[in-house]
């Protein structure tokens, strides 16, 4: 590979082009001239250099803002060729400067407070439901950061003077509950305002085009989408990369190669899965709708694999029956996992603000996957048990919202 250009993959620049082209071509546009066709992976921890006059420079202007360094790379912390590939891909489909990557999604969101903290500003301010780790570590306070909770509406009464973010997620995990973005990001003001697009990806939307400037994901989701890589990543400016570059560098939270060219080789087929594993999702949520087993569906306006759904009966009797579909935390993948939000991914945030932000002790969350979409109703219709007596067309039109 002609590592002449950097750690940190510099690509070619090209005309504007649609999403699915950048998504198969976004971070190899300079493979064909190097002879190559699929992209290397470098798993070099460390690289040679005869003028340390030029590497104590190169440190220097890193030292001093962060810099994406320019020239050979100089260590794995710094920065890595497979891994840039990934982050100038996933930058160019959600319409951003740049993209940092991280170990796992809660590392790149732990980079994003420890970032804004460093700058003396401690609270954030954040819409529930998030993810029920992203709110541990809002509300236990381990990063230093003190958290306002409230509703879209409420985010410009709780901007504070030390205010140093806005957090939101949307479709949130797992009530799937959706906001407007635009009207959020003004309601921000200056405040920086992160948006987790985790679960709709740049293919549904792009919050940098509504207003957000960080867009966190858990890349270990639809990204790298086949259950086999754990990372995440923040698209943004890169005046904030800066910083998240010096933040991943002091705390070690970088991104193994292997997983930077899974998730780079995901990203290629990220729209096909996405629109096929959505009307999936689709078709499930309206059968689910018609069911008199099924209290409520949940399922966006925007789209999307994600459907959650509140059973009159007891949910781990549902989870405990099902064959075809996997119960399994995460989300995401090309197969379809569901679970129990009360039991598991929610579990760590308090019980009344868990209810409270919707997350109620009846709902399920399937992510839903490629396969027959017959197949997987029929394994769902055997777990939801024996059906219940017809319930009233009026419950029915109220079921799903």
């Amino acid at each position: 590979m002609d590592t002449a250009s950097t750690g940190a993959y510099d690509g070619v620049r090209t005309a504007p082009r649609a999403l699915a082209t950048e998504a198969v071509h976004a971070g190899r546009d300079d493979l064909a001239r190097q002879g190559l066709h699929a992209p290397p992976i470098d798993l070099s921890t460390t690289y040679p250099s005869y003028d340390s006059r030029a590497e104590a420079a190169r440190i220097d202007a890193f030292a001093e803002g962060g810099a994406d360094l320019a020239g050979p790379p100089v260590y794995a912390r710094l920065g890595n060729p497979t891994v840039a590939r990934f982050e100038t891909a996933l930058a160019r489909l959600e319409g951003t400067e740049t993209a940092v990557a991280f170990a796992s999604g809660m590392a790149a969101l732990s980079a994003v407070l420890l970032a804004s903290a460093a700058t003396g500003l401690r609270h954030a301010v954040a819409v529930r439901p998030l993810y029920g780790c992203s709110d541990h570590l809002l509300t236990a306070g381990l990063l230093g950061t003190e958290v306002t909770w409230t509703d879209p509406d409420g985010i410009a009464g709780a901007l504070r003077p030390d205010t140093g973010l806005v957090l939101i997620e949307s479709p949130a995990n797992p009530t799937l509950a959706e906001a407007d973005l635009r009207a959020v990001a003004r309601a921000c003001g200056p405040v920086p305002l992160l948006v987790d697009n985790t679960f709709a990806t740049p293919v549904l939307q792009r919050p940098a085009e509504q207003g957000a400037r960080l867009v966190l994901h858990s890349a270990t989701k639809y990204l790298g989408g086949h259950g086999d890589v754990l990372a995440g990543v923040v698209a943004c400016d890169e005046g904030f990369a800066g910083r998240l570059r010096q933040i991943r560098f002091a705390t070690g939270g970088v991104l193994h190669p292997l997983a930077g060219y899974l998730l780079l080789r995901g990203l290629s087929t990220l729209p096909v899965r996405v629109r096929a594993a959505s009307a999936n999702a689709a078709e499930l949520a309206r059968r689910l709708a018609a069911d008199p087993r099924v209290a409520r569906v949940r399922y966006p306006r925007l789209g999307g694999a994600m459907v959650a759904f509140e059973v009159h009966g007891d949910p781990h009797e549902v989870i405990s029956r099902v064959r075809l579909v996997t119960p399994a935390v995460s989300l995401g993948s090309v197969d379809t996992l569901i679970q129990h939000p009360a039991s598991i991914s929610h579990r760590i945030v308090d019980a009344d603000d868990r209810r409270g932000a919707g997350v109620t002790d009846r709902l399920l969350r399937l992510s839903v996957g490629l396969e027959d979409v017959d197949d997987l109703w029929a394994d769902l219709d055997r777990a939801l048990g024996a059906p219940r007596e017809r319930q009233g067309a009026k419950e029915l039109r109220e079921a799903v919202r």
